[in-house]
């Protein structure tokens, strides 16, 4: 005869709960299998029948049959493991910091968290933590340089200036040009994307020729003006300043943000300059492209048009850049926002220089 099924009593709060960890998603499925297991066994049914229906040994049907009777709904959460992890002595926090910050290892240029484990004698969690606390990054390079423009704090106090408080019955457009972009295209097809498969090109390629862009980025709207050239001259940049007197309204003064190139100042470009007084030059400082906004939508330009297109000739490659700027001027300029006061940025720049000084005095 089949041993008779012990009597198990579900409280009905305790029932409530476990039917409501079922219907929210967010329950582990640890607890969801517990839950489960108690309300089959309020349903009457015998542990083995549970254990075949729920994927799970008996013993573990009488586990959480006999916690929940000793200790209710809490005691289907796992315990508290005996012990704590071990903490790092203040010392050897100090020996990972010390090695990461003055310490290159001798196998590499930059510490990874194995290598700092295997140096410091620690686990990699161990030096992981160490790291998020102290905000250690040692995976991550960035380029800089200073630049030694006599005239900087004047040049950035007046830049930033026309970003945080733009002229009233003016535009403040951002002026550059991106030079030598070259039509790429691949010595075979691409392989397209398709599930399970991420899309692939070959790593050689052939050179079809470049092509210059020159764009006027409008802080107060996002848009874009565009010229794209053969050559970057004097003579394109004036055509390019003709172009951009002819786009913008005429009632309008024009603060114009660009950068120290000789092409921008040749007799021929200050002549014209002097015949349309509403163009106001203001030159970003020597090795500080950063300050110049169009940098950013250059950046974009690149990243979603440029880097994985295929052109097969220079008509190709003006034509995709010509419908880069189309889409962005239609669905994706936004208004240009600049943070950073002056003060800011020269208290930065002069902190940098007080740490390269100090490092060379070492």
């Amino acid at each position: 005869m089949p041993r008779a099924v012990a009597d198990f009593v579900l409280a009905p709060a305790d029932k409530a709960t476990l039917q409501g960890w079922l219907r929210k998603g967010s329950t582990p499925n640890r607890l969801a299998q517990r839950a489960r297991i108690l309300l089959s066994l309020a349903d009457q049914l015998a542990p083995k029948e549970i254990s075949a229906q729920h994927g799970t040994s008996v013993a573990s049907v009488f586990r959480w049959r006999a916690r929940y009777q000793e200790l209710g709904v809490t005691g289907l959460n796992d315990l508290a493991r005996p012990g704590q992890p071990r903490k790092l002595s203040p010392k050897k926090v100090r020996e990972i910091l010390t090695l990461t910050t003055q310490r290159i290892p001798a196998e590499a240029t930059h510490w990874s968290l194995r290598l700092m484990a295997r140096y410091a004698g620690t686990t990699v969690h161990q030096v992981q933590q160490v790291w998020q606390a102290a905000d250690l990054r040692p995976h991550r390079l960035q380029n800089f340089k200073i630049s030694n423009d006599p005239d900087f704090a004047q040049k950035v106090v007046d830049v930033v200036g026309l970003y945080m408080n733009p002229p009233e019955n003016a535009m403040v457009l951002s002026v550059d040009e991106k030079t030598q972009i070259q039509a790429l295209d691949r010595t075979q097809p691409q392989l397209p994307l398709r599930p399970g498969q991420i899309e692939r090109r070959t790593h050689d390629y052939k050179r079809h020729g470049t092509a210059s862009l020159y764009a006027a980025f409008d802080i107060l709207t996002g848009n874009v003006i565009g010229r794209i050239t053969n050559r970057h001259r004097a003579k394109e940049f004036l055509q390019f300043l003709r172009q951009i007197d002819r786009a913008t309204p005429a009632e309008l003064d024009l603060h114009v943000i660009l950068d120290n190139s000789s092409t921008h100042k040749t007799k021929e470009v200050n002549a014209w300059l002097t015949e349309h007084p509403r163009f106001k030059l203001h030159f970003t400082p020597t090795s500080a492209s950063w300050l110049n906004a169009v940098e950013r939508w250059f950046a974009k330009l690149e990243r979603r048009a440029l880097y994985r297109g295929v052109f097969g000739s220079v008509p190709e490659l003006r034509e995709a850049i010509r419908k880069f700027i189309d889409a962005h001027n239609a669905y994706g300029a936004k208004p240009f926002q600049w943070t950073k006061s002056a003060d800011v940025i020269l208290a930065k720049v002069e902190r940098a220089k007080n740490s390269i000084n100090r490092r060379n005095q070492n």
